[in-house]
């Protein structure tokens, strides 16, 4: 009994990671066992010492004592322990790579499972089978060992067993590609981990989802799951947990381009994996390094560590990732300029990829042998394998049912599609009259905007139809969560003694809250019956954008800005034209100089200096399509920086019939699209909608301070107009921070909207002011009943977390209690709006976060699948006054001229332009139309 109990003493020590400890107690327990004659005891404690040496990376030592312990079992007849030492030996023929005889000791040990009825042991004995098949390539088959699997656990309660096998689930979802539904399984993982108290499991399935994150592009999110995980291995004494921690934490800074931290990291896993015999895990070390150093233009150096790491992934057996090392080589050669040893590499690379259904890596080697086709100017064969590389990339994509996880997916691929649109229109220089430059406008169109594109799709469908009530309680239960939060961080805020730390708690809080809300929605798209229904919307052709999109008095400027080289398309309802474009460095120089000589308090009010920005940028994106422009109406699609630009003040040289130096705007009404398509699916979700039987609801001069005087009594006009004065020049723009609090009272936004409101039949709008321009006002369902929404506030963009972007509403009930004032991205997408226009008349309401690919994630999109058919939106801080100024000119112009909105818009601009007080185009050119031009 003394040795039983001191071999299970050494148990829990090898459990807390000490494994020193756990052998001392198994040496003493050793002893005890023989000399009482118990063959069985010393079996398990041979067992035992054999699992700390096996852990320790002394795999041959491991052996030893397994094979010691193999015949005392036998002839103590204890199947069960003979069964968990063979099971034993199967894990260390598997980490030495030899899968075969790993499957032959699982096999045996499986039988002798299920003749003692030793459930536990039978389903930790299949996730191991299922461990080598997915090692193997045969992911289908290995699904089908870890649901048997699974269903032991389960029926025995082993809910750490169960952890063990989800995880396992997720990797190989993770490794097909199927990033959405690897979370699900590790979350599901995580949760049984924690609740059994086993560090060592939440430490790999931490680590596990890092790394989707870090190949979905979020490498802020990445991080925080590596920093969690990285103690919890240390904690068990986990080094080789703990080393691929470090490789994987390595990857992330060579990815941000921090190349000699990410070295650091590696310097300290590489050890670490040595030590405990992880060949798996030092290849994968030795290959991150061959990484770097091929980045850091040390080719040779880099040629040595993949050389080190080539074998080392041969002998354990991982094609997967001897593939993406024979990849890395190729690219090396490539860049050295042996561009037929590069193809090489990369034709071994494939077959491996495909072998283990690797379809990413199979995408990524598919994508380098069409560059250097390329180079090797065989650009028709460049062109076929870049276009089965997106095939890919697009089947890849639509796996992920999350809008975010989908968007940050697509801005990592779309060097693809710059790739194939640069190819398209070398081979449109070359074969002029082949339509290179339609399908490079095409594949432009379909790099874009697609995230939006679907969800504007599904803002018809009923998603929630068929939605198990508990999952609906539980997104309710976090929207009430969320709003509570608000609250509790206003009143921190609005606190005398309120602390930064306070404040950075609340904030993370709120962070972790929108996140399991952006989960909960992902659930319910994924068992929603009307989303599975929904087709994948297709960007449109040529010909459809011209025949759905165009009329002979509109055209669309189309941008793609690439590192080499970028392009502009000028499509009209009849033809195109293409034109070649300085690369994107040179264009974002000329760009960010615009907008400072317009926004920056320097220079905004020196004519000569916004004149010469405006023109160098004119010259460099517009001139070489001035001809064809005469004055039409334009529809601008941009791309990367010009999603900031105010095309409306740009100005153009003087050519034939046109007058220089007159900006854009004068010959032109602007309208700006995320894509071409979006359009289309607007005009769908609109075309069979009854219009609002009310025309304007606008909401304006909340109350964001307790100490406002509205709350001491009614504000006459005189009171207010005094306030307006004292406050000319305030802009209508809120730090992300909000640390600048309370936001001042916007006096002209009241002025703008009495002077607006006194435009329409006062039957059939309504004035929201003071306490009632609420968050609760803008949410209870009214505002679908109007024709036309506009919101005269503080606006706040937040290009870190768009879905903190929002819109300032009252923060003060009328009897002074605080109140969550903020009407946030993730309000907006659940209003519904049945509205022709909303008009965000607010500071940055046109920014959020410009992602590649995807371009500006922020309020519009919010109202454009709430129901808005267009968006009038500012693209820098606006001033109060010149505000409430062009605002009164747009709706004149709508009501009194019956013009269209993008129409009134110019109108009201060129006015202002015309006036000194408000010619520079500072106080004109921030506000632009997102969406209908009609």
């Amino acid at each position: 009994q003394e040795a039983v109990t001191l071999n299970n003493i050494g148990q829990v020590y090898s459990q807390l990671g000490e494994k020193q400890k756990a052998l001392e107690y198994y040496s003493q327990s050793l002893p005890l066992n023989r000399a009482v004659g118990n063959r069985g005891g010393e079996a398990v404690t041979l067992s035992s010492i054999g699992s700390v040496y096996s852990e320790l990376g002394e795999k041959q030592k491991a052996l030893e004592y397994y094979s010691q312990s193999l015949p005392l079992s036998r002839a103590a007849g204890n199947r069960a322990q003979e069964a968990v030492t063979l099971n034993n030996i199967g894990q260390v023929y598997s980490q030495l790579g030899e899968k075969q005889k790993a499957l032959e000791y699982y096999s045996q040990s499986l039988l002798l499972s299920r003749a003692v009825g030793n459930r536990g042991g039978e389903a930790a004995t299949l996730n191991n089978i299922g461990q080598v098949y997915s090692q193997l390539g045969e992911k289908q088959k290995a699904l089908e060992y870890y649901s048997q699997s699974l269903l032991l656990s389960r029926a025995v309660g082993n809910r750490g067993g169960e952890a063990t096998t989800l995880n396992n689930i997720g990797l190989v979802y993770s490794e097909l590609g199927e990033k959405q539904k690897a979370l699900e399984y590790y979350s599901q993982s995580l949760l049984l981990s924690r609740a059994v108290g086993n560090r060592g499991g939440e430490a790999a399935t931490l680590n596990n989802i890092g790394l989707v994150y870090s190949q979905l592009g979020e490498k802020q999110k990445v991080l925080e799951y590596y920093s969690q995980s990285l103690p919890l291995s240390r904690a068990v004494g986990n080094r080789g947990g703990e080393a691929l921690t470090l490789t994987n934490i390595g990857g992330v800074y060579a990815e941000l381009g921090e190349k000699q931290k990410a070295l650091e990291y590696y310097s300290q896993s590489l050890p670490l994996s040595r030590a405990v015999g992880d060949r798996g895990g030092e290849a994968l070390t030795l290959s991150s390094i061959g990484i770097v150093y091929s980045q850091l233009g040390e080719k040779q150096k880099a040629l040595e560590y993949y050389s080190q790491s080539l074998p080392l992934f041969q002998a354990t057996g991982d094609r997967r990732r001897e593939a993406t090392t024979l990849t890395g080589i190729g690219l090396v050669y490539s860049e050295l300029g042996e561009k037929q040893k590069a193809l090489e590499y990369y034709s071994q690379s494939l077959p491996l990829s495909r072998a283990v259904d690797d379809r990413a890596q199979e995408a990524s080697t598919i994508f380098h042998i069409a560059y250097v086709k390329r180079e090797q100017n065989n650009l028709t064969e460049a062109l076929k394998n870049i276009e089965n590389s997106i095939k890919i990339i697009e089947s890849l994509r639509t796996k992920i049912a999350s809008p975010e996880l989908r968007t940050s997916y697509f801005a990592t691929v779309q060097n693809y599609y710059q790739f194939y649109i640069d190819l398209l229109m070398q081979l449109h220089k070359t074969q002029p009259k082949l339509g290179y430059d339609t399908k490079a406008l095409e594949a432009s169109e379909r790099s874009r905007a697609r995230s939006l594109l679907e969800l504007l799709q599904e803002s018809n469908a009923n998603i929630r139809e068929g939605i198990s009530p508990a999952l609906l309680q539980q997104e309710k239960s976090l929207q009430q969560q969320l709003d509570a939060i608000e609250k509790q961080r206003i009143e921190t805020i609005s606190s005398p003694n309120s602390n930064a730390t306070k404040i950075d708690e609340i904030d993370k809080q709120r962070l972790s809250l929108l996140e399991q809300n952006q989960q909960i929605q992902t659930q319910i798209r994924s068992a929603s019956p009307r989303y599975a229904a929904l087709t994948q919307p297709q960007p449109l052709t040529l010909p459809e954008i011209q025949k759905q999109i165009l009329d002979e008095n509109t055209i669309l400027l189309q941008y793609s800005l690439g590192r080499d080289r970028s392009y502009l398309w000028v499509v009209t309802s009849t033809g195109l034209t293409s034109y070649e474009l300085p690369k994107q460095v040179d264009i974002e120089t000329a760009a960010k100089e615009f907008l400072e000589a317009i926004t920056s308090p320097i220079y905004r009010n020196i004519p000569q200096k916004v004149a010469q920005a405006s023109a160098n940028l004119g010259q460099v994106i517009l001139q070489p399509a001035a001809a064809q422009l005469g004055n039409k109406r334009l529809l601008i699609v941009p791309d990367g920086v010009l999603h900031y630009t105010p095309f409306q003040a740009l100005t153009l040289a003087q050519t034939a019939g046109q007058n220089t130096n007159v900006p854009l705007i004068v010959e032109h009404e602007i309208i700006t699209l995320p894509s071409a398509s979006t359009l289309a699916i607007l005009r769908q979700n609109y075309g069979d909608r009854k219009p609002p039987s009310q025309t304007l609801a606008i909401l304006a001069d909340p109350v964001f301070s307790p100490d406002d005087d509205r709350l001491k009594g009614k504000l006459t006009p005189e009171t207010t107009e005094k306030l307006a004065l004292n406050n000319l020049g305030l802009s209508r723009s809120l730090r992300a921070s909000n640390r600048q609090w309370p936001p001042q009272r916007l006096p002209f936004t009241r002025q703008e909207a009495q002077t607006i409101s006194s435009l329409f039949p006062s039957a059939s709008s309504r004035q929201i002011f003071d306490f009632d321009a609420s968050r609760t006002t803008a949410t209870d369902g009214n505002l679908a009943n109007y024709q036309i929404v506009h919101f005269a506030t503080h606006g706040l963009a937040n290009s870190q977390n768009p879905e903190l972007s929002g819109i300032l509403m009252s923060m003060v009930d009328d009897k002074g209690n605080l109140v969550n004032g903020f009407l946030r991205l993730t309000d907006i997408f659940n209003l519904k709006l049945a509205a022709n226009l909303v008009v965000l008349s607010a500071c940055q309401s046109g920014m959020g976060q410009n992602v590649k690919g995807e371009g500006m994630v922020g309020l519009t999109r919010g109202f454009m699948y709430a129901g808005a058919q267009r968006v009038a939106v500012s693209l820098w801080s606006v001033d109060d006054e010149g505000t409430a100024v062009l605002m009164q000119k747009f709706y004149q112009k709508m009501l009194q001229q019956k013009l269209a909105p993008a129409a009134a818009l110019r109108a009201a601009q060129i006015e202002m332009m015309q006036q000194e007080k408000w010619k520079s185009p500072y106080y004109w050119a921030a506000f632009t139309l997102q969406g209908e031009w009609k």
